[in-house]
């Protein structure tokens, strides 16, 4: 017995010392940090440590959990003894491999494109270096985002995957044996305009442009703010639905994605506020109807080689020509082939608002033309 006792002493002693001196020294050692203010952004946060900067990214499809934790060390710099737990990225980085138009602008914009090494879904970048870089070899065309060329992946040894994440995708496939730090471009599940532009902060920190991508948003968010206040002032509140039916689904933006903001900021009542999503909704074109049938304005976007007609909208689907906006000739659409709409919405939504506002409330911006939407032709 009194073994025993002494045996079970042993092993508490032994566990409280663990308890106390055993941790390692990464969890030990306090490490002061210092955030970085972010107005906006909901599921991104910056915080700026001894030697490195942690970038944390909210899950947005559950606000309870954390999608990714990165930590930007200089590449010039030895990395810290004590560090948090997160995926270490060492910045600027200089041979990125892009997947989306929409990045591929920003890092152009921010003067940082000799830094993009490869890109995916070629036949969406409308930028004429990267067109240019892929016809010559200077940058790697990997070709589909969903199934990109591994091959051509391992031989440009980029040090980082930028890709944007979707719920329930599983993972990024083959991409995550590589062990390249993958970078988790969230932005466009930000619930406001201004919070997925304010991202521009943490991709410019990730190519060494931290200043330009601070005076960029400094204009974006002045411009944009300015712009809504202008269309807060209006008493007229028209009324909106947007998209297109898309199989059997009729896809909406929900109530507190970037977009539904966008329409609110705009001085427009949207059809769907009321879903509290910030990505997009599938609904039946019924429920479509019985909402937005008496919308004033429709606005759609599409991708073809001709500008959409009211003749080819009904020819796409008959029902469409029962919407009170389509009765008064009220759709507006914007043709993605030709127009940038993708490409600078995300980080230059305050030109989308102008837009918005002219159609909304035309007699704010008397001599404005569109850049974005144009009014179907019959």
């Amino acid at each position: 017995m009194k073994n025993i006792l002494l045996s079970a002493n042993i092993v508490m002693l032994v566990l409280l010392l663990s308890a106390c001196g055993g941790r390692s020294k990464t969890s030990s050692v306090f490490v002061p940090e210092e955030t970085i203010q972010l107005r906006y952004a909901e599921n991104l946060t910056l915080v700026k440590g001894e030697g490195y900067i942690k970038a944390r990214l909210r899950n947005p499809w559950d606000t309870t959990k954390i999608l990714r934790t990165y930590l930007l060390i200089e590449k010039d710099k030895e990395i810290p003894q004590h560090l948090p737990e997160g995926i270490v990225v060492h910045i600027p980085l200089s041979n990125a491999l892009v997947y989306t138009a929409v990045h591929c602008s920003l890092i152009k914009e921010l003067g940082a494109l000799p830094s993009i090494g490869g890109i995916c879904e070629l036949q969406y970048i409308k930028v004429p270096e990267i067109q240019e870089g892929c016809r010559n070899g200077s940058i790697v065309d990997a070709g589909d985002g969903m199934n990109p060329n591994i091959e051509k992946i391992i031989d440009m040894h980029p040090d980082a995957l930028m890709l944007s994440p979707f719920e329930n995708s599983g993972g990024h496939g083959r991409v995550e044996k590589l062990k390249i730090p993958i970078i988790e471009c969230a932005d466009y599940m930000e619930t406001s305009p201004l919070g997925r532009a304010e991202w521009m902060h943490f991709y410019g920190l990730l190519f060494g442009r931290e200043a330009q991508a601070d005076s960029i948003f400094q204009k974006v968010e002045s411009n944009y703010l300015k712009l809504k206040d202008m269309a807060f002032q209006s008493t007229n509140k028209p009324t909106l639905i947007s998209d297109q039916k898309s199989g059997s689904a009729w896809y909406t933006p929900g109530g507190k994605s970037t977009t539904g903001r966008l329409y609110a900021d705009a001085g427009a009542q949207y059809a769907f506020a009321s879903q509290e999503v910030s990505g997009s909704v599938p609904l039946s074109f019924e429920t479509v109807f019985e909402k937005g049938q008496d919308a004033d304005f429709w606005l759609i976007k599409y991708n073809q080689a001709k500008n959409k007609t009211y003749t080819e909208l009904k020819e796409d689907y008959s029902p469409y020509a029962k919407f009170k906006a389509f009765k008064e000739r009220k759709i507006y659409g914007c043709n993605t082939a030709y127009v940038p709409f993708y490409e600078d919405f995300p980080f230059h939504p305050d030109l989308v608002l102008k837009d918005l506002i002219k159609i909304f409330h035309p007699s704010l911006f008397p001599d404005y033309e569109l850049k974005y939407f144009s009014k179907l032709a019959e």
